[in-house]
């Protein structure tokens, strides 16, 4: 008796200690989930590789992923003086989130900010306090909303770049996951992983970079973060692949999804961004949101015949 409960006991404190490193499955009632964030977030390709993963992972699911990260925004509502040579100030998230929230109606949102948010200066505390309560404003007006958040930590910056600002973004990191602790917060960690695999990298090859600029990640860096993502989903398998493209070709027609998920992603993030609204001067004009979606539909009808093809 005493064994058996030694053994409980040990079974419930590993189940205690997966807990305390965080994840979160996706429930069965999530249909729509939106993407939050800057340029990053609108560059789009890890928002294409979690969604050709998730369908990969849940052939029978239907997901509606929608992605409308803006570039240069913040969610600290703070701006540089000299921002774009002085044409305009960093859009804030708070100017527009009511008009996204209402139209696009999640049932699930990945939040991504704080690689503007420190705006390139070193570490300091009323910046970072911004930051916070950004932060803590967002998550109240999603919860408000009644979907879900999953808050994403930041890219990392390349320290080549500038130590004194990567060392902004491991601190705002190591605050949003202690918020897993302190408020029971879904909190995936991006930065880390991305930190990791660029200090393993250039072991090997000191040249290795994601970003020529520091920030805006390539191919390969935006995989690290997807990967990230899809093991805080749970998505373990798919997550220890070496590329986007390894993933999917785990299964037949893999490639092809990705296509065509890039292709409609590239459609329908200008076309959210243009029919919510937002600040930000020289974004390319997306279509009508009606059309956008009919079109849309016609991709969804391609991708279902693909998925009917499936095999693994």
């Amino acid at each position: 008796m005493t064994r058996m409960i030694t053994c409980l006991l040990f079974a419930f404190s590993l189940h205690l200690s997966a807990q305390s490193q965080g994840s979160y499955i996706i429930p069965d009632s999530v249909q729509r989930i939106v993407f939050l964030g800057n340029s990053i977030t609108y560059a789009g390709q890890y928002v294409s590789y979690i969604e050709a993963c998730l369908r990969l992972a849940y052939p029978h699911r239907k997901f509606e992923v929608i992605n409308v990260g803006l570039p240069s925004e913040t969610v600290s509502g703070l701006s540089e003086t000299n921002h774009a040579d002085g044409k305009f100030p960093r859009p804030d998230l708070r100017e527009r989130l009511d008009r996204v929230l209402a139209q696009t109606q999640p049932d699930l949102v990945f939040a991504s900010y704080g690689m503007n948010d420190g705006i390139y200066l070193p570490f300091d505390d009323t910046r970072f306090q911004a930051y916070k309560e950004g932060i803590n404003w967002l998550h109240r007006e999603v919860s408000k909303s009644g979907a879900a958040i999953v808050h994403l930590t930041p890219p990392v910056f390349d320290e080549r770049k500038g130590v004194a600002y990567a060392n902004v973004l491991d601190i705002y990191s190591d605050w949003l996951i202690s918020n897993r602790y302190t408020k029971d917060w879904n909190v995936a960690d991006v930065h880390g992983p991305m930190k990791k695999h660029l200090e393993d990298r250039r072991l090997i090859d000191p040249d290795f970079k994601y970003a020529s600029d520091g920030v805006h990640p390539d191919k390969t860096g935006h995989w690290i973060m997807a990967k990230a993502i899809l093991a805080y989903l749970g998505l373990n398998e798919l997550a220890r692949a070496d590329s986007a493209g390894e993933a999917v070709s785990t299964a037949s027609n893999g490639e092809k999804i990705l296509q065509l998920i890039e292709e409609r992603q590239a459609i329908m993030k200008d076309a959210w961004l243009t029919a919510t609204g937002h600040t930000r001067p020289g974004m390319k004009e997306g279509l009508p949101l009606k059309e956008a979606l009919a079109q849309s539909a016609e991709f969804e009808k391609a991708l279902g015949k693909l998925m009917e093809g499936l095999r693994f």
